[in-house]
């Protein structure tokens, strides 16, 4: 399966890697499962991505996860599918300090229940949550994100 819009998850990997957005913060993509079905990020802690008080700036803890529910989906749902993030909040639980990852997944139930819920053409809102942890395992940050998916009228 290829991501319509990057092509293979190696493609996909250097264009995040080159996305201004992410290379301006220390933000990686670290890892994309083959089946587009496992994404995980981190963000490594440097001077310039540090808030006043030398943790992670919250803006950056939000960026490392806008995009990713979206952008797995795409591919794993196919051209049939229109795909975007429509809302998003943020929890902030502790300060983050050293590296933090997110990973985000979506598992065959969570698809399924996507296609059931399109297949008469409806829109659909899946809400998912991803933790942002600091290198003990601790959570730094709740994202919470909320889908809009629609499934295309045939041509």
């Amino acid at each position: 399966m290829t991501a319509p819009i990057f092509g293979s998850t190696r493609r996909f990997r250097t264009v995040m890697h080159l996305w201004p957005p992410y290379w301006g913060t220390g933000i990686s993509v670290g890892e994309v499962a083959p089946d587009w079905r496992r994404l995980v990020v981190r963000m490594r802690q440097r001077f310039y991505n540090m808030n006043a008080f030398g943790t992670h700036f919250g803006g950056n803890l939000y960026a490392m996860c806008d995009p990713h529910y979206a952008l797995l989906l795409i591919p794993l749902l196919g051209r049939g599918y229109q795909v975007w993030d429509k809302a998003a909040a943020i929890d902030f639980v502790q300060p983050g300090r050293g590296t933090v990852q997110a990973v985000f997944d979506w598992d065959d139930a969570q698809l399924e229940e996507i296609r059931a819920r399109t297949a008469d053409g409806a829109k659909f809102e899946p809400q998912r949550v991803v933790e942002v942890r600091d290198e003990a395992g601790a959570v730094v940050a709740r994202v919470h994100k909320t889908l809009y998916v629609r499934r295309r009228a045939a041509s």
